[in-house]
């Protein structure tokens, strides 16, 4: 498992492993109203990407200080233009 993270294609979604010597969980990703709009595969990272938009966009204290013990910040960026 390269960098502890592994994504795996199942029918219908996603699976994330995520793993280190002392963290292991999986992150399930399926389809759902806010990700209809991207293909299946890019549908975790559409999924993420959302989700930390909308979870960083809080004002809840808890959430940034949670985000912030565990050293994660989400900053969204312009998508690249596709030309199409």
């Amino acid at each position: 498992m390269p960098y502890g993270l592994t994504v795996k294609h199942d029918h219908g979604g996603k699976r994330l492993e995520v793993q280190c010597p002392h963290q292991n969980g999986l992150l399930y990703v399926v389809p759902s109203e806010a990700s209809w709009v991207c293909a299946e595969e890019y549908l975790h990272a559409h999924a993420l990407a959302g989700f930390f938009k909308e979870l960083a966009s809080l004002k809840v204290p808890q959430v940034k200080e949670v985000m912030q013990r565990w050293g994660l910040y989400f900053r969204e960026v312009p998508v690249a233009n596709s030309g199409g």
